[in-house]
């Protein structure tokens, strides 16, 4: 899945979470946002989500719904258009 969307939501996971020297581009679609992939931690779920709402108009919901959405790049691609985002930037 290399398409607009899953790269603009790397630039923004990169540049909202402050991920200083990583590349977007080396960012896995598939990998696991959380733990052994780019092992984020719960703020920083916190802190892309009122991003990823503001910038596309979705609501990240909390639970499961959450770990279905932040499972990957293209989990969370797949969730905004679901939901109807569109990019607002």
């Amino acid at each position: 899945m290399s398409d607009s969307l899953v790269s603009e939501l790397k630039s923004l996971i990169v540049r909202e979470l402050n991920l200083e020297g990583r590349d977007p581009a080396s960012i896995v679609d598939s990998a696991p946002l959380f733990g052994e992939g780019l092992g984020l931690d719960s703020l920083d779920a916190l802190q892309l989500a009122m991003a990823v709402e503001e910038q596309y108009g979705v609501r990240i919901p909390e639970g499961d719904g959450g770990r279905v959405a932040f499972a990957s790049v293209a989990a969370l691609a797949t969730w905004v258009r679901e939901h109807g985002g569109a990019s607002k930037g």
